[in-house]
């Protein structure tokens, strides 16, 4: 990992006493969160922040094409399930059905992958992170105590918005406006933390590693808040969001994803853990969001197909180079335990977040009608292995 730091001396100090308790093993927590105050920018700043957004967008829509199937044929080629949890396979195998894209399916009390559908593309070089990297913006802006999920924050054009608005219907000039207001130094210790550019998995092979840039994005790109709403310059793996929701899911505990291979791998599994986050104090500050993403926002395409079981997740979509993503990353909450769920799609029109979660929605759908939530969410070593010796 290259360092963060500039050459001057203000800002190694910075960096120094950043909060280190976020990451944790200490337990004690320097920064001390503020009240809900007003995130606001000046009247210049927003009005030219508004004019380069539409320059930006009009250029966009009118040479953007794409050259990217959304569709393929041999997504489980080479994939090794011998350790998988079969019902979970075959729920995201079903999901999938033709399209062009990865599900990955994670216990996250214990960082097991319990199926991996399409592993050459999960375990990728990864992509643009599109709007699921507003999780990450999120958790750093919370843990600087710069909002709540109550404080208003003014958006360039007009109007105020709380983060559970935001996080619901995935606001781009909301997070923009955090990530300036956090600056690039913050949001790259923040990221590192979350487990952006390090690898997800313990010993999985062909894993590759996803990036998070050493310097930010120029200004004339859009700086700091371009890559805190739409990611762009970064690129995560399916791994990593999977790795980062099912610490959210779970109170805090950011463990290395493992893969096991056969029933035996199963039944000698032992978690890992990478390191202790302290955000278990923020994640009610999530939830809200999260939810209503599903309820009302840009994810509530998963309800086409599922109602049973709350869903907390987030949407993403962008494009790069002919390329569209469609991101969804969440968890099923559930009196019997969480799953957490990454479906990511490449394509061209067709492919967006909303779709992701149609899918996801499938998957869930799924799991329910074979009865996954009606006990413990994992199964016991000992019968996940028969399990997958009989599959």
């Amino acid at each position: 990992m290259r360092a963060q730091m500039r050459n001057s001396l203000p800002v190694f100090l910075l960096l120094a006493f950043l909060p280190a308790a976020f990451a944790a093993s200490s337990g004690t927590r320097p920064v001390s969160r503020t009240k809900s105050r007003s995130v606001t920018e000046s009247s210049a700043t927003a009005r030219k922040l508004t004019r380069a957004r539409h320059s930006r967008a009009h250029r966009h829509v009118a040479y953007e094409r794409f050259y990217t199937s959304s569709y393929a044929t041999d997504q489980v080629a080479g994939d090794i399930a011998g350790g998988e949890d079969p019902v979970v396979r075959q729920a995201a195998i079903d999901a999938l059905a033709a399209m062009n894209g990865t599900i990955v399916a994670i216990d996250p009390e214990s960082g097991r992958i319990l199926a991996m559908v399409n592993q050459k593309l999960a375990l990728s070089e990864g992509a643009e992170p599109c709007s699921t990297i507003k999780l990450s913006v999120a958790l750093a802006a919370l843990s600087e105590g710069i909002i709540n999920k109550d404080t208003p924050v003014r958006l360039p054009g007009g109007g105020r918005m709380n983060l559970t608005r935001a996080l619901a219907v995935s606001n781009n000039l909301y997070f923009e406006a955090l990530g300036r207001k956090l600056g690039f130094e913050k949001m790259s210790y923040y990221a590192h933390q979350l487990g952006l550019g390090e690898l997800a998995g313990w010993n999985i092979p062909q894993e590759h590693l996803g990036q998070y840039p050493a310097e930010e994005l120029p200004q004339k790109l859009g700086g700091v808040g371009r890559m805190c709403s739409f990611g762009e310059s970064i690129s995560m793996t399916p791994l990593h969001l999977g790795a980062l929701v099912a610490a959210i899911s779970n109170g805090g505990t950011l463990y290395y994803l493992q893969h096991p291979g056969t029933p035996e791998e199963v039944v000698a599994f032992k978690p890992v853990i990478k390191r202790q986050l302290d955000i278990a104090p923020l994640i009610p500050e999530m939830s809200e969001g999260m939810a209503a993403a599903v309820d009302y926002g840009t994810a509530r395409t998963l309800h086409y197909n599922f109602n049973e079981v709350q869903v907390l997740g987030k949407t993403g979509t962008c494009s790069n180079a002919g390329t569209r993503f469609g991101w969804f990353a969440s968890y099923a909450n559930t009196g019997f335990g969480r799953i957490v769920t990454v479906v990511f799609l490449r394509g061209d029109r067709g492919v967006y977040g909303p779709k992701a979660a149609e899918l996801a929605g499938r998957m869930y759908r799924n799991l329910y009608d074979h009865s996954f939530f009606a006990g413990s969410i994992v199964p016991s070593a000992a019968a996940a292995a028969s399990r997958g010796a009989n599959q």
